[in-house]
């Protein structure tokens, strides 16, 4: 990591390691990490809890930090080696909360500015998965929130970075508009091949969108892994209490029943969803998410019901928080996968429920996103 030697004009990909202290004020950043090479980081805290200063350095906006960053075996910083690379140099892109355009240019404009002659073989793919063919010929002021970020994120991409960093891009957009760009950001970040920071106080946008979760605290990292490990923590409820307790699994699309209008989603080869209808195709990825309130438990598997998500489970493991004794948290096994449930103290003492018990878990809904 930090100790090897590093051509900084040599590019490596790989993961993204760092290890920087700031002082800012009365605030200290104080951050350690360790991060794919791949996939969608989500960088999740409360206001002021560090993750757009964390952001700025790894991008080289800010220089008042000590410590190393390194792309793979490039060091981005090092202070004990005397090395800093200006942000022009590091290929990384940055997507701000504003677009940032310039306002006397046309759209193409834009995305050509800075662009390197060996990405332009990438312009047009880049354009028609963000949707914005039809853009190309307008300014920048003709344009509505979610269309000037879009154009953003494509003049971002079309630098040719090595990390794309997302600093909030969804903040001040409504309902509508936000859904749809995180439904482009998400394609996106599905089918380029680059490593996606992504900055948000949001726990939807994360859950739709991210594979990896850093939950930041008061200038630090309380937590760093996968994002459907992280949820199932239950020393984490408080901290990720926006999450709400909810499960992130995925599965295969294998069947619709077009007359009902449910789509049959297969998490292994045991264990099947029914969801409202998609129109996903056969053999497509979904993300599922699944609040932990949202989940019934039977001793036996029920007849005579509504509920047509009725999966075998076993509990294995529970809990009861601090915050809230008259609460019991289950992870209940799943074939392969973990699913989380909550109950009331009563029901729990009731049905005589304990750890590694056979259950029917009962699932009112779900919500999804294709991968």
């Amino acid at each position: 990591m930090a100790n090897r030697p590093s051509d900084p004009n040599k590019s490596t990909p790989g993961s993204l390691t760092l290890a920087v202290k700031q002082q800012l004020g009365q605030f200290q950043l104080a951050a350690t990490l360790d991060l794919p090479g791949s996939g969608v980081t989500g960088l999740f805290g409360a206001s002021g809890s560090g993750k757009t200063s964390l952001l700025r350095l790894i991008a080289g906006l800010d220089k008042s930090a000590e410590g190393h960053i390194y792309i793979g075996d490039r060091a981005l910083l090092d202070t004990q080696r005397g090395v800093f690379i200006p942000p022009h140099r590091r290929r990384i892109g940055v997507v701000f909360q504003e677009a940032r355009l310039f306002p006397h240019y046309q759209v193409r404009g834009n995305l050509t500015y800075g662009m390197p002659r060996h990405a332009t073989s990438r312009f047009d793919e880049i354009i028609g998965l963000l949707g914005i063919e039809a853009l190309l010929e307008r300014m920048p002021g003709t344009l509505s929130g979610g269309e000037a970020r879009r154009v953003a994120i494509g003049r971002a991409l079309l630098s040719d970075p090595q990390l794309l960093l997302m600093d909030e891009p969804l903040t001040g957009l409504d309902g509508a508009r936000k859904e749809e760009l995180l439904r482009y950001i998400t394609r996106l970040t599905q089918q380029v091949d680059i490593p996606v920071v992504y900055v948000s106080h949001d726990p939807e946008e994360i859950s739709a969108i991210a594979d990896h979760l850093v939950l930041m605290n008061k200038g630090q990292v309380q937590a760093s892994g996968s994002l459907s490990t992280l949820l199932q923590r239950f020393d984490l409820t408080h901290q990720l209490g926006g999450f709400d307790a909810a499960s992130l699994l995925e599965g295969e699309v294998v069947a619709h029943e077009e007359a009902y209008g449910l789509t049959h989603l297969a998490l292994d080869c045991d264990h099947q969803l029914v969801l409202p209808g998609t129109s996903a195709p056969l053999g497509r990825r979904l993300r599922v998410r699944i609040l932990a309130r949202d989940i019934a438990l039977a001793l036996t598997p029920p007849t005579n019901t509504s509920y047509r998500n009725q999966l075998n489970a076993t509990i294995s493991d529970f809990t009861i928080l601090p915050e809230a004794p008259y609460t019991v948290e289950l992870r209940l096994s799943i074939g392969t996968v973990a699913l989380r449930a909550r109950l009331t103290r009563k029901s729990w003492d009731e049905m005589g429920l304990k750890q590694g018990m056979q259950v029917t878990a009962l699932i009112r809904s779900v919500s999804f996103n294709a991968l």
